[in-house]
């Protein structure tokens, strides 16, 4: 172990992962203008953004199979995943629009933020016990600042689409920097050898099936808001104002709704160290299942209101997600931490390849109220299966 300081490496960790998370959402950033200059599906556009949800639960899967943040060190591990990625979306600029090699791409860029963000959360861990929760909280704040980066870009000036993908790539090359620079903390526990007896705790254990069980309800909800909530505002708002305004002033709210969410994550971090990660988790829930139904209600409605609307949801959305990491982290032993916190992600992202890909199928079909409603389903149930942890997760 170094001898940084906590602090030292919380920051560079978290400025790896804001940069390292930047190219996930780079395509739904760029989408209107590659839209504009060449004729992309419907069915195309929304590969783009699922693939990168079903490359991710690959990578997920293949680093619980192999173990590789529990056997290796895992700045390594970041560091060669985020380089990887920033190749994969650099190609982007040289593959046909919306194509099947593009396609390939987003997949393969999918399978390297399983270095990044569940071995970013192995990696923050390992700096602490008691405070856990605010801990991941801090590093699922970064990883959601970094992911509202392209809508941001996308914004200033309307960006051509190639601006923000070279960006998003340049912005992993640093990760791949930083990464290695950061220290490992006391409590950073190494498996030997990896054992698939341990995957089992997923639902023998019952606190680890408690918070499997509500961050699916979560991840029912977070990524089709996060990855469509520009397509529905734009909608709504062009109903109210002209669509090039409207596509402008959704890439704003988009970039908003997320990034606010980077605040709360560490808020409810703090609150879950003091009150319980459940308790944290499932307010959140119930906040954001009550938001998702609002703004369907306000969509194509006064642009003000959708707007504020939608930040509130963007606000709560999201501080629920690190306190199922650090549910597991509790709960499991050390050493198969990081493989078991893959596994729930990986069974999360799972869920988020059938919700990102039918939500604009479902929207095109019932429109965006009806299908942002639906997504209120997700945290109902979140909520139900976190039950046996409420008043025992402190």
């Amino acid at each position: 172990m170094g001898r940084m300081s906590k602090l030292t490496a919380l920051i560079l960790l978290c400025t790896a992962v804001v940069f390292g998370l930047a190219p996930w959402f780079a395509t739904s950033a760029a989408l209107p203008d590659m839209v504009r200059e060449g004729a992309i599906s419907p069915t195309r556009q929304a590969l783009l953004s699922s693939m990168v949800q079903a490359g991710f639960v690959i990578g997920a899967l293949g680093t619980a199979v192999t173990g590789l943040p529990d056997r290796f060190d895992p700045r390594r591990v970041m560091a060669i995943a985020a380089f990887l990625n920033a190749c994969f979306t650099f190609g982007l600029l040289l593959a046909p629009l919306g194509g099947d090699v593009a396609i390939t791409l987003r997949f393969l860029s999918g399978a390297c933020f399983a270095g990044i963000y569940p071995v970013g959360m192995k990696m923050a861990v390992g700096w602490g016990q008691k405070d856990r929760g605010l801990l991941v909280g801090v590093v699922v704040g970064a990883l959601t600042f970094g992911s509202s980066t392209p809508h941001l870009a996308a914004w200033l000036g309307g960006a051509d689409w190639r601006v923000v993908i070279a960006a998003a790539a340049c912005a992993s090359l640093f990760t791949a920097i930083m990464a290695l620079l950061t220290g490992l903390g006391p409590y950073h526990a190494r498996a030997p050898q990896f054992s698939a007896r341990s995957i089992g705790l997923m639902w023998t254990d019952k606190r680890i099936r408690a918070a499997t069980g509500g961050y699916l309800g979560h991840m029912w909800e977070l990524y089709v808001m996060w990855g469509w909530i520009g397509a529905a505002s734009a909608a709504g708002y062009a109903m109210q104002m002209n669509p090039e305004e409207a596509t402008n002033f959704a890439a704003f709210t988009a970039f908003a709704a997320i990034a606010i969410g980077a605040v709360t994550c560490v808020v409810g971090g703090v609150m879950a160290d003091r009150i319980g990660k459940a308790e944290v988790a499932g307010g959140a829930m119930v906040i954001s299942g009550v938001m998702a139904i609002a703004v369907a209600l306000a969509h194509g409605g006064p642009v003000w209101l959708s707007f504020v609307l939608i930040l509130i949801w963007g606000a709560f959305v999201v501080p629920d997600s690190p306190q199922f990491s650090a549910l597991i982290a509790d709960a499991a032993p050390p050493e198969v931490a990081g493989s078991l916190m893959a596994v729930q992600t990986a069974l999360g992202f799972g869920l988020t390849i059938l919700t990102v890909q039918a939500a604009p199928l479902l929207a095109g079909a019932i429109g965006w109220p009806w299908t942002l409603g639906v997504l209120a389903l997700g945290p109902v149930f979140g909520v139900w299966a976190l039950r046996p942890l409420f008043s025992a997760s402190r």
